[in-house]
Parts: C-alpha cells; structure tokens; sequence
C-alpha cells in the first residue's frame, strides 16, 4: 500500500518510508491510499476470535501487502501479550479498560506495534544491505502517556534511540519515572514549555536539511501511520466483546467515546468504522482544551495555546491528527458532525464526574476516562449502548485521584518498579536551535 500527505505536495511512500519519516516532507501528516473494507463474514464471526485473531486480520488489511503474513503475525501477537477487558460500569455503559499493556497506558499496543515493525525493516536490510544512515533515531513528544508507552516499547531495540521530549513539571510523577529511568537506548528530554512546544520541536526536526542529513529521524507519536493505525485494534476488540454480552441486543447500536487529545486513538476508531466496523457513532471528549469542540459549533478550526489541566495527557492546543480527519472527510464539516459530537469539561467537572461515578458504581475513573464517562451519561440515547475508553490506569494520577475521591488506591508493583529508578534527563530551553545542537552533538 502507498500513503500520500495530507498537505498534497510531497510524493507518495511505501509503508516503510512513511515508517521512517513519520512526516511527510511537505509537513503534512501520511495517510494510506485506500482503506480496505473487511469482508461481512469477519464480523459475523469476530465473536469467536480472539484479540490476537482479530487483530491479526485488521493488520493484514493495513500493512499485508508490505510484511509477509508469518512476520506480521509475530508482530500481533507480541504486541498484544495482554487483555483490554470490557467492564459493566452501569446499565448501558461499559468501559474498555485499554491500561493493561506494560505502562498501564492504551498507547502501549501502537508504540510496541511500531517498535517492532521498524525492527522488522532494520533486520530486512540487515540481510541485505546497510542500514542507511546508521541507527534510526525516534523524536517523541508527550504530554503523558505517549513518551513512557514509546520508551518502553522501544527498550531495548537495536539500531534505534529514542528521545522523548516532554514538558517541564506538567507531567505526573509516575508518568515522568516511566521513561526518566530507563537509560540504555533512551533519553529524557525535560523542556521548558508545554506539549505543542515539545510537538513543535519534534516537527521542525523533521524538516531541518542539516539535522536529517546527519542522522536518521522518523516520530513514534500518533502522526506516525505504524503508532496510531495499530490502535484500531481496540475498536474491534470492543464490539467483539459486547457480541459476547448476552444482556447487550444490538451491538450495531454502539456509541464509542474517546478522550480525545492529539486525536489519533480517534482517528484510529473512524478507520475501523470505514473497514466496516458497526459504530453507530462517536464522541470526543476534551477537557478544557476545546479546539475540536468549537469547529463542531462553529466549522472553524482556531488552535489555542494548551492549557494545563487535571486530564495531563489531553492538553493539546492544536491537535496534529485533525489535519487526518479532515481528509478522512474530504473538508466536510456536516459529515464530521454527522459521525463525531464533542464535549469538554472543565477540572471542576471531571472531578464531579469521578466522584459521581465512584459513589454510584465504585468504578474509579482516572481524569481522561472521567470525561468520555460523563460525556456518555449526558449525551447517551436510551437506545444505544455506550462504550468511553478509560485510557490510563487511575494509579498513574494517584495524588490527583485520591484526593478527589478521598481513596488509597494502590500502586501496582509495574509502576512501583518504575518510580524507584534513578531520574536521568536532560534539561533543555524551548529553543530549537538548541534541541538541534544537541542532537548534532549525538
């Protein structure tokens, strides 16, 4: 399959090369050329399957006719050496806990999905030529969960280091401990700004002469095809357990919410939906940072400086993957509104909604999936059945989360491990001039 730029003017590319660049040379964000429709017959059976069957076949429609299918089935099937169980939070709301990968975060299956196809296209030329340009080296930037889910997907990798750039004091402890203790083949970049100054550093890169001709750079955020397609996954797993959910009678009923901040875990959803999957439609749920739910009012897209809030790892002022929604639908405000609705939610109510929910059900939410919880319950039809994606396990905010809910929940012994490791950053100024020196100098 061939994959062409959102911004039309930079040729088309093989699935490696869009890989590997992560950004189009025009700066536009790589898209594939068709989307392919998965066969009635897939559905009708999707029940029987398991995450790892599933999963196996949605790939094969992506990336098949670039990785031969035994290796594509070893990359699935190491990618999803876990469960993303469907729990019964309420009549006709259910929560897909998507924090069961090693950081505890849903972009874990994307980040180790892409570790391992990049490792299949080194080891590919290792058989037959040279790497060129040596190691590949990944630019992250996260606001989160994205650097530690990349860190330790790529733990480890050869021919790749990873830096991840994130911003100074806006992340939690443990987020921050999860890809600051590491070492090895990772390096911490603790910049002062915000997340679109980590995102805008990441993207200058790709488009410096000079920096891509000493060393080979390609991005493991969502604007990387191999980091947000593999997240489609979960939209199917969802509807393959609701199929199994004897008190569910239509699944095609379904209505998924997406916390929603670089929006790639979304567009990831909209895709499955063009595959054939039985979305009926989708939320988005923000959190102050209300860019996308202003263009749903108004068919305007304004960015806006992020703002730091409760919900970290949505604050995003101008979300890279709106420019893949866009062309998904062809500029047409009315056939995004007609698949998409927006909410967004204040600190204040996300912190009403964990402790409504955690009084009514004992469910604790954590600050993202408290606003696909509460966008569910304010905007849900009698009718349909409601599926939020509770991204992030609520220990991963645990400051935040016990003292709104006045709990101790407990650490799992993944993030214990995590937090006791020794801090290894490098501070850096908001300044790409100096982010280039510095990786001049590696």
């Amino acid at each position: 399959m061939m994959y062409y730029s959102t911004n039309g003017r930079a040729p088309q590319a093989t699935l490696r090369e869009a890989v590997e660049r992560g950004l189009a040379p025009d700066r536009g964000l790589y898209m594939p050329d068709h989307i392919q429709q998965l066969p009635a017959s897939f559905f009708d059976r999707i029940d029987q399957l398991t995450f790892q069957e599933m999963s196996f076949e949605v790939a094969r429609a992506f990336f098949g006719g670039d990785v031969d299918d035994a290796s594509l089935k070893r990359i699935v099937t190491d990618t999803l050496a876990f469960e993303t169980p469907l729990r019964r939070v309420e009549e006709g709301i259910y929560s897909l806990e998507l924090f069961h990968g090693p950081t505890l975060a849903f972009k874990d299956v994307g980040a180790r999905f892409m570790a391992r196809l990049l490792q299949y296209f080194i080891h590919k030329d290792c058989e037959g030529r040279p790497m060129a340009g040596g190691e590949v080296n990944v630019l992250v930037a996260t606001s989160g969960d994205t650097g530690s889910a990349v860190a330790n997907g790529f733990l480890g990798v050869d021919g790749i280091h990873v830096y991840v750039l994130y911003p100074k004091g806006k992340v939690s402890r443990i987020q921050e401990s999860q890809f600051t203790t590491l070492g090895r083949n990772i390096t911490a970049l603790e910049v002062d700004g915000v997340f679109d100054d980590c995102q805008a550093l990441v993207k200058n890169a790709f488009m410096d002469g000079e920096l891509n001709a000493h060393m080979t750079l390609t991005s493991a955020n969502s604007i990387n095809v191999a980091r947000f397609l593999p997240q489609a996954f979960y939209y199917f797993n969802a509807y393959a357990q609701l199929k199994r959910v004897a008190a569910v009678a239509d699944p095609s009923n379904l209505v998924v919410c997406v916390p929603s901040g670089n929006f790639g875990n979304i567009t990831a959803g909209l895709f499955a939906k063009r595959m054939g999957l039985p979305v009926k439609r989708f939320m988005a749920a923000n959190n102050a940072n209300d860019i996308f739910y202003n263009y749903l009012q108004t068919g305007q897209y304004c960015p806006q400086p992020s703002k730091q809030t409760l919900a970290n790892a949505m604050d995003v002022g101008d979300p890279s993957n709106f420019a893949r929604i866009l062309d998904l639908y062809a500029n047409q405000w009315a056939d995004i509104k007609a698949d998409i609705s927006g909410a967004t939610y204040t600190d204040d109510r996300i912190r009403e909604a964990m402790c409504q929910c955690y009084e009514a059900t004992g469910y604790v939410l954590d600050p993202h999936g408290a606003c696909g919880w509460r966008a569910l319950k304010e905007l849900l039809q009698p009718s349909e059945v409601g599926v939020f994606l509770e991204t992030a396990h609520p220990a991963k905010f645990k400051e935040k989360v016990d003292d709104i809910l006045g709990t101790d929940i407990a650490i799992p012994e993944r993030l214990q491990a995590f937090m006791r490791g020794k801090k290894q950053s490098v501070e850096m100024a908001n300044d790409f001039d100096a982010f280039k020196s510095f990786l001049m100098n590696q």
